[in-house]
């Protein structure tokens, strides 16, 4: 293939913005715009699309929670239905916008540790936010770990490490005839083995180290973290804030990230280039082919 290959990874928040209402047609609204944008990586680039579901996935889980006939689904089966939805707008939107390009959504399991020890400190945010009274009143009452997110507070719920993709040869063959593919969607389906048979695990894996283990995989050329923030910052959210725009994994080694929003995207850019990969690009959406080359948002490469 002559084109280059990036993984981008697109951010649940990219396409149901912190706050807004968990409404449809905002959410299509939302994909729209992403679609556009990575209708324009399609041109030059071999492009491989991870997303999110964190709003999704927590939507889905307080849907389940107000009928009560029958008990709350778990969070993998509710995470392989944020990948069939998002993974439908997202492929009728490209659709719409690339009529000759071939595009694929591939329902995707990842294996965890059931040992890792994230299930034991509930990390990912997932749902709406709440203010104080009512994230602890929720807790509360469905017996949910909630934290703060920015001025108010989100469920948050175990984040495994991926340790395989389980579909991984299939989506090899799809890239290999120049298939847009979206998979891993929402960090992919959280799987362990027992006795040798892939059993579901509540978890909902972080999307950015699910894009990071699939780069990796695909040894592509570049990883791009499209999320809310044009760039990675020090000291965000104070007078002194600062945009890093050139950066490597020994730099950032030296700062602290917030494990709820940026920490997990610098661990998992770090990783992918200390295990060999070229770029990793941080930065808003409507930034990503000037991320790419280094125009905007913040690049890491090895040295």
């Amino acid at each position: 293939m002559s084109k280059q290959t990036v993984v981008v990874a697109l951010g649940g928040n990219a396409m149901l913005r912190r706050g807004e209402p968990l409404e449809a047609d905002i959410q299509r609204r939302n994909i729209a715009k992403a679609a556009k944008a990575i209708a324009e990586f399609g041109k030059e680039y071999n492009v491989v699309l991870v997303h999110g579901n964190g709003p999704q996935v927590g939507l889905l889980a307080l849907q389940g929670l107000a009928y009560k006939e029958v008990g709350p689904y778990p969070l993998d089966v509710l995470g392989s239905e944020t990948q069939g939805m998002i993974g439908y707008m997202l492929m009728q939107e490209l659709k719409n916008l690339l009529p000759d390009q071939h595009i694929s959504c591939m329902l995707t399991q990842m294996s965890v540790n059931p040992d890792d020890p994230a299930f034991a400190n509930p990390s990912k945010p997932i749902g709406p936010v709440y203010d104080d009274f009512e994230a602890h009143e929720l807790a509360k009452k469905h017996h949910w770990t909630v934290k703060p997110d920015g001025q108010y507070f989100r469920r948050v719920v175990p984040s495994p490490k991926p340790t395989g993709i389980i579909e991984n040869d299939a989506i090899n063959a799809l890239i290999d005839r120049e298939h847009l593919v979206i998979c891993t969607g929402g960090g992919g389906i959280p799987v362990k083995y027992i006795n040798g048979k892939l059993v579901g695990v509540e978890a909902v894996i972080d999307k950015d180290m699910s894009a990071a283990f699939l780069a990796k995989q695909l040894k592509a050329d570049a990883l791009l973290i499209l999320t809310d923030t044009n760039a990675v910052y020090l000291d965000w959210g104070t007078p002194n804030q600062r945009a890093l725009r050139r950066t490597t994994p020994a730099e950032l080694a030296q700062y602290d990230f917030d494990v709820g929003s940026m920490g997990p995207k610098i661990e998992a850019s770090c990783d992918f280039i200390n295990q060999g990969g070229k770029l990793v690009g941080i930065g808003a959406l409507e930034d990503g082919l000037h991320i790419l080359k280094g125009e905007a948002g913040t690049n890491i490469n090895a040295e």
